[in-house]
């Protein structure tokens, strides 16, 4: 696991009081006081949170310390209960060209715009972007739904043509999935 970063946001005093305890706590303490600061050294870590005394509204991964005095066995707890969400989250969302898969909330969005998808759908977008090459129809019968291959069946086709559909109809995007002579694939922009 990545270290853990605390970047401590124009709230000098607590920088001050968690510098003491390094030792005992398993972060690392920045202390930031500008947002330009602050934006170059999100962009250089993989797990952060931000901790400040008010909110600021363009600041993702945020917690608010505004509950004074607090002990400060609950507030590494608090932190912790952080992480665990920032992870939570981030693991719940796949990246896909410009579209991002929130698999909790089953929805392809992309910007403001956003598709409610059934969990076969997800399953087989998320199917076909991990796979390195043409996906067969035979082998998402298998993988996404189980079925035996020497069972007649459409339905792969079927689901393919309806998810396509709905992709062109919000998105306007009909490349999306698309279908090479041994099955279908997410092309993936470099």
């Amino acid at each position: 696991m990545s270290a853990q970063n605390i970047i401590i946001y124009k709230f000098k005093t607590l920088y001050y009081i968690l510098e003491e305890l390094r030792l005992n706590l398993k972060f690392n303490f920045i202390c930031l006081e500008n947002e330009t600061s602050l934006k170059n050294e999100v962009k250089n870590l993989n797990s952060h949170l931000i901790i400040s005394n008010k909110k600021n509204s363009n600041i993702g991964n945020q917690f608010i310390l505004n509950d004074k005095p607090i002990n400060i066995f609950q507030l590494v707890e608090k932190i912790n209960s952080e992480f665990l969400k920032i992870q939570f989250n981030n693991q719940s969302e796949v990246k896909i060209n410009d579209y991002t898969v929130n698999l909790n909330s089953r929805e392809l969005y992309m910007k403001n715009t956003k598709l409610r998808l059934t969990e076969k759908e997800i399953n087989t977008i998320i199917y076909l972007f991990r796979s390195n090459k043409p996906v067969s129809i035979e082998e998402l019968q298998d993988k996404v739904w189980n079925y035996q291959s020497d069972i007649e069946t459409h339905t792969v086709e079927t689901h393919i043509y309806r998810l396509r559909k709905k992709i062109l109809n919000i998105f306007n995007d009909n490349q999306f999935i698309f279908s090479e002579k041994n099955g279908y694939k997410i092309k993936v922009k470099l």
